[in-house]
């Protein structure tokens, strides 16, 4: 039986080429770019050449780019960095119900030493209001920080209208956009943001390396101490072999942008097709929003998402909820209690479907005559039927 990644939103594989530039750079660019010889000095062109070209792919200035160790560090970077940089500004923070936990925990960590936090609610479509923002300024606000698409259900948010609002005041504005950077596209300037996270891992890229936007004149406080590194903004040795590779996947991502999404369409209404021609109750999360292209969340009726998980994952596919498993318990998504609610039943019946490279139609169509076997078990079990 061979199994069907269908988990790209959690982390993707690294294609080819991208291994292919990684592995050139870890066998032959070793050097320490921060050295004034020449091997350090052939590391500095590689790092410098890799952030012009993430810089382009941003509309940004190679100076805007921070390279990290990930989305959350980058997360984290900006929302420490701020609060650390502004406190005597204010100590009011906006944010969503839905952001991810990168976000999530660390403006919990904020509230907890005394900052003020405003979480905004979502529609059902998962979506923030950009009018719920403006009637949460204060003067005393020094970030805004709402996700550019969410992670579970791929609502894209109304990061530019938000933008707009904040045009005229001075609160930072950071948006997490690990889900959405090479996917949809992205333009700092257009956007209106301040500060933007963004992963390798999420785009055919290494684990382990990411970047931080900081527009001009942002302040931020440096959320480590060490050397000075990436102009003294993150301490420490950059990873220069992933670092290369990340910029060779955000190249490879955004040429093929506007291939995959139609791709990713495709796959979206095949999916939804074949469970509609096996019969199965199914309702899709955030159906009528403008979601992610690789995004698909169902909710399956009279099953639980536990055992619909193990069932998959026997089945020979890889799927994930929105959920945090633990020990035999499983905890009910935030972003779908803010969407639907507690003790809606989409707390306990979802399933995040997510496509990326490798996938064809045939893999759409199996993947879904297998989750229909699965749901229509566990329905049948559900209902105390003899299987």
């Amino acid at each position: 039986m061979n199994r069907i990644y269908l988990d790209h939103a959690a982390t993707t594989p690294v294609r080819p080429e991208v291994a292919e530039r990684f592995s050139e750079l870890l066998m032959n660019s070793y050097g320490n770019p921060s050295s004034i010889h020449g091997t350090g000095r052939e590391a500095r062109r590689i790092l410098d050449e890799s952030r012009s070209a993430i810089a382009r792919l941003l509309g940004a200035e190679p100076s805007e780019i921070i390279f990290t160790g990930g989305g959350t560090e980058s997360d984290n970077l900006a929302i420490f960095g701020t609060a650390e940089a502004r406190k005597e500004e204010g100590r009011h923070i906006i944010t969503s119900t839905i952001e991810h936990h990168g976000v999530l925990n660390a403006v919990q960590k904020l509230e907890a030493a005394g900052f003020e936090v405003t979480w905004l609610p979502v529609d059902r479509e998962g979506r923030v209001s950009p009018e719920d923002v403006r009637s949460a300024l204060r003067m005393d606000t020094i970030l805004v920080t709402i996700m550019t698409a969410n992670n579970e259900v791929g609502t894209i948010q109304p990061i530019r209208e938000i933008g707009e609002i904040l045009k005229d005041h001075p609160a930072s504005f950071h948006t997490d956009a690990v889900q959405a950077f090479g996917e949809i596209p992205l333009d700092a300037d257009l956007l209106g943001v301040d500060l933007l996270s963004a992963s390798a891992h999420k785009i055919n890229g290494p684990k382990g390396t990411g970047f931080l936007y900081q527009r001009t004149g942002t302040k931020l406080s440096p959320a480590t101490a060490g050397g000075e590194q990436e102009r003294k903004r993150r301490a420490g040795t950059e990873n220069v072999p992933a670092i290369g590779a990340f910029a060779r996947a955000a190249e490879i991502a955004c040429e093929t942008m506007e291939d995959r999404a139609a791709e990713h369409g495709m796959f979206k209404r095949l999916m939804s097709d074949a469970l509609m021609g096996e019969g199965i109750r199914f309702k899709i999360n955030a159906e009528e929003a403008e979601t992610l292209p690789h995004i698909l969340n169902i909710s399956f009726p009279d099953t639980d998402i536990e055992q619909l998980l193990v069932n998959l994952d026997l089945a020979g596919i890889a799927v994930s909820s929105g959920s945090a498993c633990t020990a035999g318990s499983i905890d009910p998504s935030h972003v779908l209690v803010a969407m639907h609610g507690e003790g809606a039943p989409e707390l306990r019946n979802s399933v995040r479907f997510s496509f990326g490279y490798g996938l064809e139609g045939k893999d759409i169509r199996d993947a879904a005559a297998r989750t229909a076997d699965a749901v229509r078990r566990l329905t049948r079990i559900q209902k105390g039927e003899q299987l």
